[in-house]
């Protein structure tokens, strides 16, 4: 039997990165691939710091090679670029195996998806994924087709909010189908991994996985793709302005400096890289007292004003603390779909009008 390098990825599909359910040539972590008759050597690449998951997929590797018909002999060696300690840190390459030295070489539109919006806010516990699931309900209940990534990998929250569990279907072709949740196409890492395993990934595996969720999704019909980012303005930010074009960015804040100092480097870092802020949402904005209907703002006031004044951008909303907004995440029944007769409801079908209206102005 005459191997081929076809036959030796076809066997490493079925290696996963541990505690997931990712295998490693979908996020490139196999090098190069010798076949000799029937002697064999294949390269893991490392671009994680933890020796013992390398490992791991190594000697997975090597145990689904060997049993491979047409193998006499396999040799599965680690290709070691993660700079860890003594070694020198590998630049990303060119071709299949990291990013192109050109790292806008890639960026085009989404089959499927008319405009891409991200909810980020550049600080974490500002309720963005909650902004970013009802946002996208809103504009779901203003008509649009919608589709929501989750595009945060360490710590994705969306498969709690919506309540979706099931892993999406990969096709013949390695494409990811997303599934359906309250009638929005959804994507998620953490539909992709043991819910009680931590990712601990380096950057060259955050920019493939974030890659894989735009690129090899079949989005059907969409018009809007909402994009729940992770905190910060690194590798899953730059991923995805450097993957699509974006209709905009809406920022979430809340009223406090600690969170609106962040969210001025964020819409700095979007604006450095041409990508239209749409606005900012001011978020956990005050709580009205049931009891007496007096108005408290526990988190302060006016941090999300300033910021939007700051850089000329339209304060988009105010939403104001509202435990079924929180229970409604936690529920996987979210506010937008349950709740009626709700004022923050209505506020977020007017954010959705807003959204709406500012990202049809924009080229993407």
């Amino acid at each position: 039997m005459s191997l081929s390098r076809d036959d030796i990825l076809a066997a490493l599909r079925d290696v996963k990165v541990p505690g997931t359910k990712v295998d490693i040539v979908k996020i490139d972590l196999v090098g190069k691939i010798e076949i000799d008759g029937g002697q064999v050597r294949v390269e893991i690449v490392r671009t994680s710091e933890k020796e013992e998951t390398i490992e791991a997929v190594r000697r997975e590797a090597l145990a689904r090679l060997e049993r491979l018909a047409g193998v006499d002999a396999v040799t599965v060696a680690v290709d070691d670029r993660s700079g860890g300690k003594g070694k020198p840190k590998a630049q990303a390459p060119a071709g299949p195996h990291g990013q192109s030295p050109d790292p806008w070489a890639d960026r085009a539109p989404l089959p499927g998806v008319g405009r891409v919006i991200a909810v980020a806010s550049a600080k974490g516990g500002v309720g963005k994924s909650t902004v970013a699931v009802n946002l996208a309900l809103a504009l779901a209940a203003a008509g649009h087709r919608v589709g929501l990534l989750d595009a945060d990998i360490y710590g994705p929250s969306l498969p709690t909010m919506l309540d979706i569990d099931v892993p999406p279907e990969i096709t013949g072709d390695r494409e990811l189908i997303p599934g359906r949740a309250h009638g929005l196409q959804v994507l998620s890492m953490g539909l992709l991994i043991d819910p009680n395993q931590a990712v601990i990934w380096r950057g060259p595996m955050v920019f493939s996985a974030v890659k894989q969720f735009l690129k090899d999704a079949r989005w059907r019909d969409l018009d809007y793709l909402v994009v729940d980012m992770p905190p910060g303005t690194g590798d899953a930010q730059l991923t995805l302005v450097q993957q699509t074009p974006l209709a905009g960015v809406v920022m979430v804040t809340t009223p406090q400096e600690v969170a609106v100092a962040d969210v001025r480097r964020g819409v700095q870092m979007f604006r450095q890289v041409d990508v239209p802020v749409l606005g900012v949402v001011e978020n956990m904005s005050y709580f009205l007292c049931p009891d007496n209907g007096k108005r408290y703002d526990i988190f302060g006031s006016g941090g999300g004003a300033r910021v939007a004044a700051q850089f000329d951008l339209p304060l988009l909303a105010q939403i104001p603390i509202e435990p079924r907004l929180r229970e409604g995440g936690d529920s996987g029944r979210p506010l937008m779909i349950d709740s009626e007769d709700s004022a923050t409801r209505r506020t977020f079908l007017e954010l959705a009008e807003q959204v709406h209206a500012r990202a049809m102005d924009q080229r993407g």
